[in-house]
């Protein structure tokens, strides 16, 4: 009998064993595709580092997991990040879906939740492959449920169901993204300004809420990037809507880009960091401006806004708005340029007598070097609405 004991004693024992050493095998078949995902995320301005790695290359998990972004020495503490789905890509891996823990923590003051992250799609290419997204962590969709900023018991910012799409480029051609946050919410209680508060409480946005679209484009090969719509709605306010579209925005100028951040992070509270940014504007030199345009369209904002002006200076709202078509052309006349006057004051006094649209755009002949732009805003700013051919129009 002791003879059995023994004998199913040293069974288990090995059993055991043989199970340690499979689960070793498993974390050592993830370890690669955790050490991929790693350096990826480096290139992108982000640190990630984990205490231990669970499961094996099919599916596993990163435990302890920490993120410095560029910047900001002060980690997130994301705990565990889970990868399914995984296959291979041509020397690479294809992950089904990568995903965080629900998220709690405070910053500055502030106490941030949220529920997982999620994204699906994600490649994370082999070392030494070539092509625009050779050093990229590339995913085709991302998606957040809620975020929610709190400031002692009032909760100051809120979002709800945020969701992001990217395709990948094909044959030069540039990648396309879209985004939407379904809902968001912000407490303006929460200002202290007293002038400001009185404002908001006058026109009754204590609490406002609304919606955000993002769409555009990006070309890794050349670094041209385009927002054609990046709108932000606030309910009974209006809406602002914003373009951009410039180049030089490169892999290369973003790993630069990056690592002055990181140097000006590193240095010490007060310490010198003027050769840093004197190499952040030799950076941004680097960008052409090929256009822009900034959008407000109206929903009972600019009425609320004119009542709440007339009162405070006991006027009638009609006065104000007189008021302001007066005084117009003597701004616009400082700009220097007869021409954008004219569509100002003509602009103003088309939206103030029915408060649409005003759309101000900039978009010159050619494409303008960024170091043009900072060198003639810095000796003569009045040339900037010639050099960039800004126009302003009403209710388009």
């Amino acid at each position: 009998m002791s003879i059995h004991r023994h004998f199913f004693s040293k069974l288990a024992l090995s059993a055991c064993i043989l199970a340690a050493a499979a689960a070793s095998v498993r974390a050592q078949d993830a370890a690669p595709i955790a050490e991929r995902f790693k350096q990826l995320m480096a290139v992108q301005g982000m640190d990630i580092t984990w205490s231990a790695v669970s499961g094996d290359a099919s599916a596993f998990s990163l435990e302890g997991t920490r993120l410095v972004v560029a910047g900001n020495p002060k980690p997130f503490e994301l705990g565990k990040i889970s990868f399914e789905g995984v296959s291979d890509d041509n020397g690479g891996y294809r992950v089904g879906t990568v995903s965080t823990e629900p998220f709690s923590g405070t910053r500055d003051g502030l106490t941030i939740t949220s529920s997982p992250f999620k994204m699906t799609g994600v490649r994370l290419p082999a070392p030494g492959t070539t092509g625009p997204l050779a050093d990229l962590l590339f995913y085709e969709g991302a998606e957040l449920a809620s975020l929610d900023v709190k400031a002692g018991d009032k909760t100051a910012f809120s979002l709800q169901n945020v969701t992001a799409e990217i395709s990948e480029p094909a044959e030069g051609k540039p990648m396309g993204f879209a985004g939407a946050a379904e809902k968001f919410t912000a407490d303006l209680t929460l200002i202290e300004d007293p002038r400001s508060k009185a404002a908001i409480e006058a026109m009754g946005y204590q609490t406002i809420s609304g919606d955000m679209e993002i769409e555009g484009s990006w070309n890794p090969v050349d670094g041209r990037m385009g927002f054609s719509q990046y709108d932000v709605t606030v309910n009974e306010a209006g809406t602002v809507g914003m373009t951009f579209d410039f180049g030089g925005y490169t892999l290369d100028f973003i790993k630069t880009l990056q690592e002055l951040q990181k140097k000006m992070a590193a240095q010490p509270e007060g310490a010198d960091n003027s050769a840093q940014g004197l190499a952040m504007l030799g950076l941004m030199q680097q960008l052409t401006f090929h256009s822009a345009s900034l959008r407000w369209d109206d929903d009972s904002l600019t009425g609320k806004a004119i009542d709440y002006i007339a009162k405070q200076q006991n006027m009638k709202p009609e006065d104000i708005k007189n008021q302001a078509k007066a005084i117009a052309p003597f701004l616009a006349a400082q700009l220097n340029n007869p021409e954008l006057s004219s569509a100002i004051t003509a602009a103003v006094t088309k939206y103030l007598d029915d408060p649409k649209s005003l759309e101000v755009t900039a978009e010159p002949d050619a494409p303008v070097p960024f170091a043009q732009i900072m060198a003639a805003g810095a000796a003569n700013p009045t040339e900037l609405t010639k050099t960039l051919s800004v126009s302003v129009t009403a209710n388009d």
